[in-house]
């Protein structure tokens, strides 16, 4: 039986706390999913650094739950309205510990050169259950709920042979990839002042702005100037059984897919997020317009999450401002002329493809999201305001870019991450996430560029994976995951 324990964990000085805190969310944080997020960070080890590295990790959490103190406590309805997040003086966060790379495990779990040699990938894992804190796994599902009062964070380190997989927690009304960028560093830095002096650490500073949420929250009106929201999103009814897909764009290609994009005349600019998303909206869309039988003449959605922290205007938000900090820029609602299925399969240049997806990016301005900020603060239940990645109609995609959370970049003391993922349990087709580039150069040396998860219909990625014009530029990688099916091989609602 492998070895296990449960540390709960307080923030540092808790016994001087408040006996309750209440940090009421932000306007936007009510717009994201109401689903749980899992980041998981792979570290190689040796044996002998192992023990050393608990006390490390719980001295560092402790810290950051000290700073990024939305973490510690649960969600619930706000006395003065709206959510809030609640923490208690006596509040704890469950720290999962397990070793799994006794000799009772060997041929059971896989090791971290196994992993590695499959890509890190939710199947080269096995049962998430083993690695994440129930019931925090990605998914619409009832415990994520705000009725549910969901807790708002947990970890769990997971030792195997070669290594280490640390899972990270949190319910996305929390934070967003960057608020978690901002928390996983903090935590690196935490960690590597224990490393180096665990008697008497330099602990980082703190900067308590980054719980100040005023210039991305709005007050709600006089409730006669307040409207009802839409109904609660659901799961579209023409969604097929999906399978995440792995891919890599070599740095090569990626250059030349960006002169590809790129107007002749140099008329206006593009980048290569611009470019390489253009393609993959090309590619997948003809893949999946076959299954569905599409009508070629109707628009198709695409939408980007993109990161305000780096648009206000003046004074800069703190670099590790925590909640969401994010808009999600949609082709319905940007005003910029809509594309149709035929253009985006064929009929368009690729370069008018990576034009609208550069519009949709500017447009995401400080101004336009003072307008969002205001509309949905008049609305008098918000929590119906969620983006459910599944309640769009099949062909529309919607990609998030996690590239500058840099996590290679974090220094634990005991070691820098290799690899980064978000092992999944439930498929989104049309869900896209652009993973930086992997540590150490990955398998293809220095050639080595992004990675893409991409949720896809199971009987479209034959298709895909065989299309010549598509292995052009993008290599496929593995199977990441499937959606579960029971005995009876019927999907299970999740």
């Amino acid at each position: 039986m492998p070895k296990r324990k449960v540390i709960e964990l307080h923030p540092t000085g808790w016994e001087n706390d408040p006996a309750d805190e209440l940090l009421k969310l932000g306007t936007l944080d009510y717009c994201v999913g109401q689903v749980y997020t899992n980041y998981a960070l792979f570290f190689k080890l040796s044996d002998a650094e192992k023990p050393k590295v608990i006390p490390v990790l719980t001295r560092g959490l402790q810290v950051l739950l000290s700073q990024c103190r939305q973490l510690c406590g649960i969600i619930e309805e706000h006395p003065d309205g709206g959510l809030c997040f609640h923490k208690k003086r006596d509040s704890v966060v469950e720290f999962h510990v397990q070793w799994l790379d006794g000799p009772e495990g060997e041929g059971k779990y896989p090791t971290l050169d196994e992993l590695e040699k499959r890509h890190f990938t939710t199947q080269s894992l096995g049962d998430l259950d083993t690695w994440c804190v129930a019931p925090m796994t990605y998914g619409e599902r009832p415990a994520a709920r705000p009725t549910s009062n969901p807790k708002v964070a947990a970890f769990k380190a997971t030792f195997i042979r070669g290594g280490m997989v640390f899972m990270m927690h949190h319910h996305h009304y929390c934070n967003d990839i960057m608020g978690w960028a901002g928390e996983m560093h903090q935590l690196a830095e935490n960690c590597a002042a224990v490393w180096r002096s665990p008697d008497s650490p330099s602990l980082p500073p703190w900067d308590p702005a980054c719980l100040d949420y005023t210039r991305v929250r709005r007050p709600d009106p006089p409730e006669d100037q307040r409207v009802d929201g839409p109904p609660r999103p659901t799961k579209h009814p023409g969604h097929k059984t999906g399978q995440w897909l792995l891919l890599h764009l070599p740095k090569r290609k990626m250059a030349e897919l960006k002169k590809m994009a790129s107007p002749e005349d140099g008329s206006y600019w593009i980048s290569s997020h611009d470019a390489y998303s253009a393609y993959l909206w090309r590619m997948l869309s003809k893949h999946r317009a076959k299954v569905f039988d599409q009508d070629l003449t109707q628009h198709l959605l695409w939408g980007e999450a993109v990161n305000m922290r780096t648009r206000f205007n003046g004074t800069p938000l703190p670099k590790r401002i925590q909640g969401n900090v994010v808009s999600v820029a949609m082709s319905a609602t940007a005003g910029v002329p809509q594309l149709t299925a035929a253009e985006v399969i064929s009929e368009a240049p690729l370069t008018k493809l990576a034009w609208f997806n550069r519009q949709l990016t500017n447009l995401s301005t400080e101004e336009n999201l003072q307008t969002t900020l205001s509309a949905v603060a008049a609305v008098r239940n918000k929590t119906t305001l969620f983006l459910r990645m599944d309640s769009f109609p099949p062909l529309s995609n919607i990609t998030t870019d996690w590239r500058d959370s840099a996590p290679f970049e974090a220094d634990f003391g005991f070691g820098r991450p290799c690899a980064l993922r978000h092992p999944f349990d439930t498929v989104t087709p049309g869900y896209i996430i652009i993973f930086p580039a992997r540590a150490n150069g990955g398998p293809a040396g220095e050639d080595e560029g992004f990675e893409f998860l991409v949720g896809f219909e199971k009987e479209a990625v034959d298709s895909l994976i065989s299309d010549p014009e598509f292995n052009r530029y993008f290599e496929f990688r593995g199977i990441d995951a499937e959606e579960p099916t029971n005995d009876t091989g019927v999907m299970q609602v999740m």
